[in-house]
């Protein structure tokens, strides 16, 4: 068995008919756990006897002839930010880490448990989810099943290399500033950034990062991806910013996906370096897109610079407001450095106004998109600036040879929009990491993402998996 080359449909499906059994996936996920974790270190809590203990209730009602779900027997891992019941919520912190277990789930584990999903364990993330790079001081550095001398990226960075190594199938992720579309794009996988509100946050704590972070669930690919959206999305009352239910099934409007007659291209969305062999790659699936009969109007200028302060605000803000009760206290030391630089920062210069001004900055962000949908129907970037970098440089990156700090800045503008995005494969660089592409929706406009991320992907065909 391979998770990596079994569609999530077709796993649940031999579960339900006693083809197959949950424990045979659980058992199986857990070995692959124990045999490749020491090395990746994407998990950082595994409960082996209580993920055989939920397949055995799985399997006694499929024998009984009750249906557990349609992700019945999928074992899955949480990331780490996210609430599963007798799991800490570490969030990546030394500050958390020796916190009591959640008493219960978050609505999107809440929900894919419903659905029939097993929870063997909790995947790591950095601090509070706070950058790029998948490390932290209390479980240390994840590495990219493609290769283990490079970063996952981040911060879903855990649950993108246990699914790309095939630990699991199916993990849960969440996306404030890129966190979903930049591992998917590092760990050679498919990734969907719902529209804010299409997965609800809600629960007793609610989002730490309200305005900007979605939830969603990571796969290999958008079949998959869709399949397990399919039992998550719609509206929780503890969520107020959670959106009706689609009036569709998602999965179903796969079927025969086609891409849009006319699409816009920006590989630099006007304020970005851009790594050469990241951009060669992307353009060879544009080229992909034009030879299927899409019309590619090449767009020099999105923004007129670089969104990243007022995203910063937003961030620093949200992490400040989690971790003030620590400041001035012993535990203060416990805190990743440079996210405890930033919010002493933003203690002593933030202000009211500065937020104020960040979230006005995300509707004019929003205006721009207004009206570059009028004309187009989808926007495409690079996922990334430059490919997966090494984990020696310490969560920077690398374009063109170059050490750059800001190595993934084009995802987060459209987190400030709340546009629903995607991150899709289009094959390795030259040293053998993935690269992604990024497709950008109109607002609310999800259905056209993972309908043109589908097409995309048949096209371009990418269908290896990590050396591992």
């Amino acid at each position: 068995m391979d998770f990596r080359r079994e569609a999530l449909a077709d796993l649940a499906t031999g579960v339900r008919s006693g083809r197959r059994s949950a424990r045979e996936l659980v058992t199986h996920a857990l070995e692959r756990i124990e045999a490749l974790n020491p090395q990746v270190n994407a998990f950082v809590a595994v409960d082996a006897d209580g993920a055989l203990e939920q397949a055995a209730r799985i399997d006694t009602a499929v024998t009984e002839g009750d249906d557990p779900g349609p992700l019945a027997g999928i074992p899955i891992g949480v990331k780490d930010l996210d609430d599963a019941a007798g799991f800490v919520t570490s969030k990546g912190s030394a500050v958390f880490a020796g916190g009591p277990a959640a008493v219960g789930d978050s609505p999107l584990v809440a929900r894919l448990r419903a659905a029939g999903c097993v929870v063997v364990g909790k995947t790591n993330t950095p601090e509070l989810g706070w950058k790029a790079d998948t490390d932290n001081i209390t479980f240390g550095p994840t590495s990219n099943p493609w290769n283990l001398a490079y970063s996952p990226g981040g911060s879903s960075g855990g649950a993108g290399a246990a699914i790309a190594s095939g630990m699991v199938p199916l993990a849960t992720g969440s996306d404030g500033g890129g966190s979903i579309r930049i591992p998917s794009s590092c760990c050679g996988l498919s990734g969907i950034k719902p529209s804010l509100g299409r997965v609800p946050s809600g629960g007793d704590h609610g989002s730490d990062w309200p305005d900007l972070s979605t939830k969603g669930p990571m796969a290999r690919r958008v079949a998959d991806v869709v399949t397990a959206l399919d039992v998550v999305v719609g509206p929780d009352p503890t969520d107020i910013f959670s959106l009706p239910r689609p009036e569709a099934s998602w999965l179903a409007a796969l079927e025969g996906a086609q891409l849009p007659t006319k699409v816009a291209w920006s590989p630099t969305l006007g304020y970005a370096p851009l790594d050469d062999e990241v951009r060669a790659l992307c353009e060879d699936a544009v080229g992909r897109l034009k030879a299927l009969g899409t019309e590619v109007i090449e767009i020099e200028v999105v923004f007129d610079e670089d969104p990243v302060r007022d995203w910063l605000t937003l961030a620093v803000a949200y992490n400040w407001r989690t971790l003030a009760p620590y400041r001035n206290t012993e535990m203060w030391d416990r805190v990743d450095p440079l996210l405890a630089a930033q919010i002493d920062w933003a203690a002593e210069h933030l202000s009211a106004l500065d937020i104020v001004a960040a979230q006005a900055a995300c509707h004019r962000l929003n205006l721009r998109m207004v009206e570059l949908f009028r004309d187009v129907r989808l926007l495409l970037t690079p996922t990334c600036a430059g490919s997966p970098p090494p984990r020696s440089l310490e969560g920077q990156g690398l374009i063109n040879g170059e050490v750059e700090a800001n190595w993934a800045r084009f995802t987060y503008p459209f987190n400030m929009t709340r546009s629903p995005a995607a991150s899709v494969c289009t094959g390795l660089t030259s040293n053998g990491l993935p690269v992604g592409i990024q497709l950008v929706g109109p607002q609310h406009g999800d259905l056209v993402v993972i309908r043109s991320a589908a097409a995309l992907e048949a096209a371009i065909g990418f269908d290896d998996v990590a050396p591992i």
